[in-house]
């Protein structure tokens, strides 16, 4: 995050936030490169507008209507907006570069900064997976521990299950007002009453595979930790794994029989360096180790220590300005359909930040590149 940005000092300049997190090709991560270089979202979006009147390209800029609508809607559902830097935005959510610059909540806003460990896993669980989950969480929630979770089948569903007499947060891929899976619509009703449910995306949202990644690192960054139960390898548990990573959050597995696919995942983390834990007093141990947010001065090792600031933040010498346009046919070079860091793209193109910024800046307003977590780019086939 910027630490020069400001959360809207009123309700005009929230709308002005929401307007533009709501435009095209704007995300997060370019969301704050834009309030970097404009000063304001109202200022930015006149500047989108602008550019896109220059290229003849047609509504690049969301609806305002729509964006005072959307609010309307969101209020009259008994949610809350809130806007990152809020006295009720998630504490460590705000450390994650990708972090939601708006949220929409629907419950006890006094949960979000509750201190919190994520329990994730297998949605075609086991039995016993799913009583060790529900165990886990009561046992966490006895801790004074927060659990968060998906709310997705299997293992999400039992974890919120087990910590709702203390208290969960769900972080969801869809509107908050679409429930997903159906069957958990009792226990949607219960996190409203003793816990909080998030998302970042409009009302009405039907959940899409593209958006569960990103639910996914709502879940980790909410968190201290993260642990895994029953997880394949090629599964969004391990996605939200390796988020915590990046994130530089403590990551957590329960060890399970080799014979059993379920259990790949958790196991290749435990091998990986992940802290092998079995009860609440494990995970507890684990995480009352010296908690560091990562930072643009942490060397990269392996995916686990990704700068938490974004691209304006990095410290490198001072760089002799180059052509714009080798510049920019460089920086395409380096990319491609496979995510690439940001700190690799700077070392190996020779730019300064401020250039490699305004390039991929520029590369996203086009269309032609996106952002993924942790702090990555890739180009859009």
């Amino acid at each position: 995050m910027f630490d020069t940005i400001k959360p809207p000092k009123d309700l005009q300049e929230k709308l002005d936030w929401l307007q533009l997190i709501r435009s095209r090709s704007v995300g997060p991560i370019t969301f704050y490169k834009l309030l970097e270089r404009f000063g304001s979202a109202h200022e930015a979006l006149k500047a989108l507008s602008a550019k896109a009147i220059k290229n003849n390209q047609k509504d690049p800029v969301a609806n305002r209507s729509n964006i005072d609508l959307e609010l309307t809607r969101i209020e009259k559902y008994g949610a809350q907006l809130i806007a990152c830097g809020e006295e009720h935005y998630p504490p460590l959510l705000a450390q994650i570069p990708d972090a939601p610059p708006l949220i929409q909540v629907i419950g006890n806003t006094k949960f979000l900064k509750k201190k919190t460990v994520a329990i994730v896993g297998a949605r075609n669980a086991s039995a016993n997976g799913l009583n060790l989950a529900k165990e886990l969480a009561q046992d966490l929630g006895r801790f004074g521990f927060l659990i968060a979770s998906g709310l997705a089948r299997g293992i999400d569903t039992a974890a919120h299950q087990g910590a709702i007499q203390n208290g969960t947060i769900a972080a969801v891929a869809g509107g908050l007002d679409v429930i997903y899976p159906p069957e958990n619509k009792l226990l949607y009703e219960a996190i409203i009453e003793n816990g909080a449910l998030i998302s970042e995306m409009p009302l009405g949202s039907e959940p899409q595979a593209k958006h569960f990644p990103r639910r996914n690192r709502l879940v980790s960054g909410l968190s201290r930790g993260v642990i895994v139960i029953e997880a394949s390898l090629k599964s969004g548990s391990m996605i939200t794994a390796r988020l915590a990573q990046e994130q530089g959050r403590e990551t957590m597995a329960i060890p399970g029989s080799p014979l059993d696919p379920r259990s790949k995942g958790g196991n290749a983390l435990i091998k990986q360096g992940a802290t092998l834990v079995e009860t609440a007093q494990d995970v507890v141990e684990a995480l009352e180790r010296p908690f560091d947010l990562p930072t643009n001065k942490t060397p990269r090792k392996r995916v686990t220590a990704e700068p938490s600031a974004p691209l304006l933040n990095i410290v490198t010498e001072k760089k002799t300005p180059v052509d714009a346009v080798d510049a920019r046919l460089s920086v395409k070079e380096l990319l491609g359909p496979s995510p690439v860091y940001v700190d690799d793209l700077l070392r190996q193109s020779q730019l300064s930040p401020t250039e490699l910024n305004g390039i991929l800046l520029e590369f996203e307003l086009a269309g032609q590149i996106e952002w993924q977590p942790g702090n990555r780019v890739a180009l859009i086939s």
